[in-house]
């Protein structure tokens, strides 16, 4: 499919420059993450508005791409797979890339960009805890992230954030200019995330064993930001009264570096709970595992938006969770709140399974404020922030010299 350039922007010297936008998706996850479904989300909703599109992926996510119709798809080097020829082909292959397909836009999604091009630059800033919470990292990590957030700024890269709350993180750690940061709040894929049927409540319960009764849902990478080991502590306390029809607690999502999850669960087994982590689950299973619990709990330190919440909204869950940076942004009036100790997330927790009228209060309200999120109008907004930084491009930050990468044409397999 070959998609119209857009030619309502012009360059620094008053020519009309087309915006075709180089979109770099081999940094998601093959196990799609908040990042892998961002991009593989994000992506459709800009061919439709026409913007012309080219997307460079790994060899496992070129059909993804090819049938969302973008207007050209190119499978990066095998020697690129891991993170670290990854990064080396990002700075040195990726500029050439760029000039052989005719890009006059980069958009890196996660942080890192390519540092010597003349190609306008896009970069996705995730959220700012490298700053906020620098300890929930790890010392290498942050170092490497920081460093990389406050390039964007200093090269006068234009930033995309997932919310509000995240772009103004960025304004204040950096002292960015406005004009240059966009907030394109994420959206959900509603074929996969609405009410769960009986049918698919029934599969999915039959999936586990044994299969319970009632539960408590949460959804997301087991890492330290996420506060899953006061989670589960939280739920022991919350539960104490219950008797034997206590709900399970699943945790779903990968296996992070929190080591601290698995004490935490031996913990609450010692103390006669179910909980469960039960890894990647099938996509279709994930609107059955927040639209059938009791409650989706995601008592998170912070977020760049919080994907996990809305996603829970969406599919008719009571949402508990904090309001740390962006979630009050995503929740609005429709969830239930509490603070990240394990003290605030047990009351606030046992307060919920202890009320159905709220519990049903809050799903109604909750499917309702899902509607005001969608992948169509985090488009716009990203094509808004390509059009201001093919206009605002200067030769200012680190520009190629002769001999820089943007001089050979690349060798990747294109389509």
């Amino acid at each position: 499919m070959t998609s119209n350039s857009l030619r309502d922007t012009r360059s620094p010297k008053g020519f009309s420059r087309p915006l075709t936008v180089l979109l770099d998706a081999t940094s998601i996850p093959a196990n799609r993450g908040g990042v892998g479904r961002y991009v593989e989300n994000l992506v459709p909703e800009l061919v439709k508005l026409g913007v012309a599109l080219v997307v460079v992926c790994q060899p496992r996510d070129r059909e993804t791409f090819e049938s969302a119709g973008v207007q050209q798809v190119v499978v990066m080097p095998t020697w690129g797979s891991r993170a670290p020829g990854r990064f080396v082909w990002e700075q040195l292959r990726l500029p050439s890339l760029a000039r052989a397909v005719g890009a006059t836009v980069i958009h890196s999604p996660h942080y890192t960009f390519p540092l010597f091009t003349r190609r306008a630059r896009v970069v996705t800033i995730h959220d700012l805890t490298f700053f906020s919470d620098p300890e929930l990292h790890s010392r290498l990590k942050g170092v490497f992230f920081r460093s990389w957030i406050r390039l964007a700024k200093a090269l006068r890269v234009t930033v995309v954030t997932p919310s509000g709350a995240t772009a103004d993180e960025f304004r204040r750690v950096t002292g960015a200019r406005d004009s240059r940061v966009f907030a394109a709040q994420l959206g959900y894929d509603t074929a996969v995330f609405h009410q769960p049927s009986t049918d698919e409540l029934a599969e999915f319960r039959a999936s586990l064993d044994p299969s319970p009764r009632e539960w408590v849902a949460f959804l997301g990478t087991l890492e330290p930001r996420k506060n899953v080991p006061a989670l589960v502590r939280a739920f022991v306390s919350a539960t104490a009264s219950v008797g034997l029809d206590r709900p399970a607690l699943l945790l779903a999502g990968g296996a992070g570096w929190d080591t601290s999850v698995a004490d935490a669960v031996a913990e609450a087994h010692a103390a006669g709970r179910d909980v469960r982590t039960l890894g990647y689950l099938p996509i279709g299973h994930l609107r059955s595992l927040l639209g059938g619990a009791v409650v989706t709990a995601y008592p998170s330190l912070g977020e760049g938006f919080g994907l996990p919440v809305l996603e829970a909204m969406a599919s008719g869950s009571a949402v508990l969770t904090t309001r740390r940076l962006s979630l009050p942004e995503v929740g609005g009036d429709a969830v239930a709140y509490c603070d990240v100790d394990e003290a605030s997330i047990a009351e606030a927790l046992a307060g919920l399974l202890t009320n159905p009228v709220e519990r049903r209060q809050l799903a109604e309200a909750g499917l309702k404020r899902a509607t005001q999120f969608s992948w169509h109008a985090c488009a716009v907004e990203h094509r808004r922030a390509y059009s201001a930084a093919l206009t605002g491009l200067a030769p200012r930050g680190v520009a190629s010299s002769s001999a820089a990468p943007d001089s050979a044409a690349p060798r990747a397999e294109a389509t």
